[in-house]
């Protein structure tokens, strides 16, 4: 009887360390598919344009900016800078800014869209995909000073 206690012991030791293995994973985890989403938001009136169809237009293409840059930042991360500035042991101006930087290849747009005054555009990422265009070419300087174009 002795020897089925020990065994019985030694199983249950074995079974509660393997439950103490799996409960010490990372608590957030990419789903198994390794598929981002990502929404993108633009005010179609505060807009520049001399048409309502052109502020469409821009705030299409800023919807979808605003789309990356969220694909970026849960790819990449964001990089988070402050700054506090003391006066005769008084606190002065503070200040915080965010940046995000990366390249994003592969997304596809899911859907776009109005809502009131906002145009939407959600984008999906594939990461295994992402990271196969990754292996074709190496990522190009963007120059800071472009023409500037209609949109």
């Amino acid at each position: 009887m002795g020897h089925k206690v020990r065994h019985i012991g030694l199983l249950l030791m074995a079974l509660i360390s393997a439950w103490l293995i799996t409960g010490c994973q990372p608590l957030q985890q990419m789903r198994e598919d390794e598929i981002l989403v990502a929404v993108g938001y633009a005010s179609v009136s505060e807009q520049v344009g001399r048409t309502p169809e052109e502020k469409q237009i821009r705030a299409m293409r800023a919807s979808k900016i605003d789309a990356y840059r969220e694909l970026a930042e849960q790819v990449y991360g964001m990089r988070i800078s402050g700054r506090a500035e003391l006066e005769d042991q008084r606190l002065g101006i503070e200040t915080t800014s965010g940046a995000v930087d990366g390249v994003i290849r592969g997304a596809q747009v899911i859907r776009a869209y109005m809502v009131e005054d906002s145009y939407v555009t959600e984008l999906r990422l594939d990461i295994r995909k992402m990271d196969k265009l990754r292996d074709f070419g190496e990522v190009q300087h963007v120059p800071e000073k472009r023409q500037q174009t209609l949109f």
